[in-house]
Order: structure tokens, then C-alpha cells, then sequence
């Protein structure tokens, strides 16, 4: 408000060079409180100012420059194409093979802050010529510049498939994979990142990521301290788990089920959310893979979860993986219904604090819907007689209405724990789909039993 970003910009060309480093330095800081800082920065011309001379200054000076142009690109696309436009991407892209290893970290720092917005950003980053040079980056010594530069690897990977070909093309994926036994958690976390970042557009590209042996050792990763490391591993896993089924048998033969599954149930909250996914897509798969799944005690942690989670989100995506197990046959629905999991699906539905996406997921959706479809265990089904809205009542009759022909103990036991005289209480449009099935139970019976 007082004029200083004004009173600055002279400054940037003043012959002292640490009046010209904290003058960068200063901007840097005002650029990167907020929004409307920044596009003051901006407006007051100041981007190419700090440009023109960078290849001929010194090492501070390049860092306190690579600050600014950070702190102004990483609030909005406008912002980041502002900067590309000032000319900077030349110019940090020439910081890329600086001797420092500090203005390199701050070169591929805004590089990432530029790439991540949009596809069109990050593909004037690649035209820069910046990723053969960031892959040089993560194999320098210096533990912060792997970091930095790894982060942008997987900010350019994530947005489009040639994109993350243009990074594979580098040879980044074997010198990621190397790092994933690295000590250091931060490190970690952004390996695993940018390798999900690669993995997540395509078989081809998930496949390359599997060459590279990342399996076993990226299961390490889900049993390690840090909860972004245990989140970035199951993500990971996720990534390459949903493209085909050969992919997720490769995760199974090498533990990875198993090793998700305790992962899960060793962590709360979000951490848990792609280990969930994983198994809803190793389990979609085939019944094979399903069965997989079941067999590692896979249904349990899953179960848990729906009652335990306070985020509506989780508790969709829990319902929808144990929907994916529980669909495929009726031993697959058995042994999903035998967990108890088909009254805690239910009371999602119908409490009326559940999300809309949470009661669609856990019922029209995948979830109770599919499992109601296959379960022929009438145990598990009969209390729901008692509680289910109309839209799941005609699916839980349609499955007693295919047993109970067939099934003499079944039959006595739905008049002994009251199922036929609820059903006899059901008010069914006639000639509807659920007057069929109510008709097709009571002629197992004698009429004065049914009256």
C-alpha cells in the first residue's frame, strides 16, 4: 500500500550486488504472501527486470531470482503463464546446469510450481528442454535437489500421457525406482509420487514402471513411518492395480494384497484411502482376483473401515471396493454378507447424514446392489427384511424367491423368525417385478400358512 514494490524495481539494477540479492529476496517475500501480492509484482514490470541479467550474476542472487519467480507462479495458471511469457523458462532451465546445487533446486523449484497447473504449462516446460536436465538432478548427491527435482518430474508427469512419456523417454523411471529404498522420507514421498504421476495414464507406461522391479521392494514402503510414504506406496500400487488383471495378479504373486491389507488397517483417515481403491480394482478384475482377496482377509479392514471412517468419502470407497469383492458369484457374496457388511451398508443408506455420494455408492452403485444380487446366504440377508427402504426390499425378495423353491430347511425357517408375514406386509404394484417374487415365495407354501 505504501508504493514499495515501485520503490523497489530500481533496485534491481543497483550496482551493489547484495542490494540487488535482498531487493530479489524482499519481492520474493511479498510475492509469495498472496495472490494480489504477486500480480502487483507483475503489473509493476518487474519479471523482466529480473530476467535480463540472471545468466551473468551470482549464485545468490540466482536463488533470491528463482524465489521470485516461484512465489509468483505457483497461485494460479494467469500467474504462471505471466512468468513463462517474461521469458523465465530459458532462463531457469540454464540454472538447471549451474555448478551450485542451490540454484539448481531453486530453478527446478519453479519449474514445478510453472508445470503443475495445467497440460498447456507444463508442455512449455518440456519444450524449455528442462526434463533430460531434471534427470540429471535426481542424481546428484544432494539430497534436497533429488527432492525438488523428483516433486517436478511428477508435477509435469500427471497431466497427460505424452507428457509423462516425455519423462520416461529421459530415462527417469530406473534412477526413480532406485530411490525408493532411499532413508530419507521427504525423498520417499516424491519418488513414489512421480512414479504414481507415470504409471496412472496407461498399461504401456504402468508396465514400463513394473520393469523397473519395483516390486517387492515398494511394499516396504507401506509398512514405513512416515504416513505420506505409506500413502504415495499404496498409490502407487493402486495405479498400476487398475489397468488389467495381469497387472493386478503381478501385485498379488508378489505380497502386495497382503501387504495393502495390513497396511490399512495399521493407519486412519486418508492414508487409508488408495490401499482401499486397490483392493476394489484387484478385486473388480476377476473372480480369481476377487477370491485373492478374500482369502488375505482382505474383507475385514474393509469392514472396519465403513464403521470406523468419519469421512464420507472413505466410507464410499470402502462400500464400493466391498461391493467389487461381492459381486462376482454367490460364494464371493457369502463371503462378504458372512462379515455382517450388508446392515452397515444399509444404515449408510438410509441415515440421513450420509452424503449423496456416499448412499449412491453404497447402494444404486456397486455395493449393496451387487452383493444383494449374488447372496443366496439367507442368514445374512433375512434381518434386512425388517429395515430396507423399497428400492433394496425388491433385490433381497428376488434372492429368497430364487432359494426357497428349492431349499426345504430355508423355507421353515423364514416363517419361524417372522420373513414370510413381513413379506405379507409389503404393499407391491401388482404385476410388478416384486409382486412376482412375493408370488413365487408363497407358492412354497400351503395357503392357510401364508393367511
Amino acid at each position: 500500500n505504501s508504493g514499495v514494490v515501485c520503490l523497489l524495481r530500481p533496485l534491481l539494477l543497483d550496482v551493489v550486488p547484495s542490494i540487488r540479492q535482498t531487493t530479489a529476496l524482499a519481492l520474493g517475500r511479498l510475492a509469495d504472501y498472496d495472490v494480489e501480492m504477486a500480480e502487483t509484482v507483475v503489473k509493476a514490470g518487474i519479471l523482466p527486470q529480473l530476467i535480463c541479467s540472471l545468466p551473468e550474476e551470482n549464485r545468490y542472487y540466482k536463488k533470491a531470482a528463482a524465489f521470485v519467480l516461484r512465489a509468483v507462479a505457483k497461485h494460479s495458471p494467469q500467474l504462471a503463464q505471466a512468468v513463462v511469457q517474461s521469458g523465465a523458462l530459458e532462463t531457469l532451465v540454464i540454472c538447471l546446469e549451474d555448478f551450485d546445487p542451490g540454484v539448481k533446486e531453486g530453478a527446478s523449484w519453479g519449474l514445478g510450481y510453472i508445470a503443475r497447473h495445467n497440460p498447456e504449462l507444463s508442455q512449455a516446460v518440456v519444450d524449455a528442454g528442462a526434463v533430460p536436465l531434471l534427470v540429471l538432478c535426481i542424481q546428484e548427491p544432494e539430497i534436497a535437489l533429488k527432492r525438488i527435482a523428483a516433486s517436478t518430474l511428477s508435477d509435469i508427469s500427471k497431466h497427460s500421457p505424452e507428457l509423462a512419456q516425455t519423462v520416461v523417454d529421459a530415462g527417469a523411471i530406473a534412477h526413480l525406482a532406485q530411490m525408493i529404498l532411499n532413508p530419507d522420507a521427504k525423498l520417499k514421498r516424491q519418488v513414489l509420487s512421480a512414479l504414481s504421476q507415470i504409471a496412472k495414464h496407461s498399461v504401456d507406461l504402468a508396465e514400463l514402471v513394473v520393469e523397473a522391479e519395483i516390486f517387492p521392494v515398494v511394499l516396504t514402503c507401506l509398512k514405513d513411518s512416515d504416513e505420506y510414504v505409506k500413502k504415495n506406496g499404496a498409490t502407487l500400487i493402486r495405479e498400476i492395480a487398475k489397468h488389467t488383471p495381469e497387472l493386478s495378479q503381478l501385485i498379488v504373486n508378489s505380497g502386495g494384497v497382503a501387504a495393502v491389507i495390513d497396511c490399512i488397517g495399521s493407519c486412519r483417515g486418508t492414508v487409508r484411502l488408495p490401499g482401499i481403491m486397490t483392493l476394489g480394482y484387484v478385486a473388480a478384475h476377476s473372480e480369481n482376483l476377487s477370491m485373492a482377496v478374500i482369502v488375505s482377509k482382505g474383507i475385514p479392514p474393509l469392514c472396519l473401515c465403513l464403521v470406523e471412517e468419519h469421512e464420507d468419502h472413505i466410507k464410499a470407497a470402502a462400500a464400493w471396493a466391498l461391493g467389487q469383492i461381492g459381486r462376482h458369484t454367490t460364494e464371493h457374496a457369502r463371503h462378504v454378507a458372512v462379515a455382517n457388511v450388508l446392515p452397515t451398508l444399509l444404515d449408510i443408506f438410509v441415515d440421513p447424514r450420509s452424503s449423496e455420494d456416499l448412499r449412491t455408492k453404497a447402494s444404486r452403485f456397486k455395493a449393496l446392489k451387487n452383493i444383494l444380487q449374488k447372496c443366496t446366504y439367507l442368514p445374512a440377508l433375512e434381518p434386512l427384511l425388517h429395515e430396507a427402504p423399497p428400492s433394496i426390499m425388491k433385490h433381497i425378495i428376488g434372492q429368497f424367491s430364487k432359494v426357497l423353491p428349492h431349499d426345504n430347511k430355508a423355507r421353515r425357517l423364514f416363517v419361524t423368525t417372522g420373513g414370510l408375514k413381513k413379506i405379507q406386509e409389503i404393499k407391491a404394484e401388482p404385476g410388478s417385478l416384486l409382486q412376482e417374487y412375493i408370488n413365487t415365495i408363497n407358492n412354497c407354501y400351503p395357503e392357510e400358512i401364508v393367511r
